[in-house]
């Protein structure tokens, strides 16, 4: 069973559209608190659920984003939801290619932030080993180390604390093997640059200008390769845009959907 938070579900209309969020390594669905509350004001359906482990979550050991993406299914079902806008963040994003794989139908847009299309180079897929290793060794204040020094634009924690000190209470929430599991699932994913080319919605991507592990460069190569789609780079924001500058990312993500309507 998958853990998850919501708001208006109970408005879910006729014709069962909801906004589905995805979170990023290694949070939860707590990243999403401002934009369920935007989402929530705009009397708008929308459901944030925990990967395996999180906030939850059933722990399934050596899991993979098939089976994230084959859990959400019957919950969607399960909720009346037929229909979503998919947004991803980070690894969000890429089990969000992964959804679109898996039920094209069911995808009415996308909205990818500070993410790849690409899988893990040889060096990534090795640095992503030893992360694994030593997570589980230390536990979540390994990755709180590994991290939290690459995730935020520069001067954000001096200038925006609360931002660091919810990541950091997200993170350490967590075991080390949950951490390690979702670092393991993300090394194993595909790669999703063929995938580019084949999507048909509307599909919005955000990034943070000052994101040092998925740069900007990566989103304007993936909009290129999307037919139609719209590209937004968020000032003094750097791998969670969403969170350093919720107003902007906000007013992003309701624009989207308004040009759904």
């Amino acid at each position: 069973m998958l853990t998850y938070t919501g708001v208006h579900l109970d408005r879910i209309a006729a014709e069962g559209h909801a906004v589905l969020m995805l979170h990023a390594f290694p949070l939860s669905s707590s990243m999403w608190v401002d934009q369920l509350g935007a989402l929530y004001q705009y009397r708008t359906p929308a459901l944030a659920p925990n990967i395996y482990g999180v906030e939850g979550s059933d722990m399934r050991p050596n899991w993979s984003f098939d089976d994230y993406i084959e859990e959400l299914e019957p919950l969607l079902s399960e909720l009346g939801i037929r229909q979503v806008t998919l947004v991803g963040l980070s690894m969000g994003g890429y089990q969000a290619f992964e959804f679109y794989r898996h039920y094209p139908h069911m995808v009415r847009s996308l909205v990818l932030c500070d993410t790849r299309a690409e899988a893990d180079s040889p060096e990534a897929l090795q640095t992503r080993k030893e992360f694994s290793a030593a997570v589980r060794q230390k536990g979540p204040e390994e990755a709180l180390l590994r991290m939290q020094p690459n995730v935020f634009a520069p001067g954000l924690e001096d200038k925006n604390p609360a931002v660091a000190e919810t990541f950091k209470a997200i993170v350490t929430h967590q075991t080390g093997e949950v951490i390690a599991a979702a670092l393991e699932a993300i090394a194993r994913r595909k790669d999703s640059t063929a995938t580019l080319a084949t999507i048909s919605c509307p599909v919005t991507f955000i990034t943070g200008k000052e994101d040092k592990l998925t740069p900007p460069p990566l989103a304007e190569s993936m909009h290129k390769a999307v037919n139609g789609s719209v590209l937004h780079l968020i000032d003094k924001a750097g791998h969670l845009s969403n969170m350093e500058q919720p107003d902007e990312f906000n007013a992003l993500l309701l624009d989207h959907l308004n040009r759904l309507a």
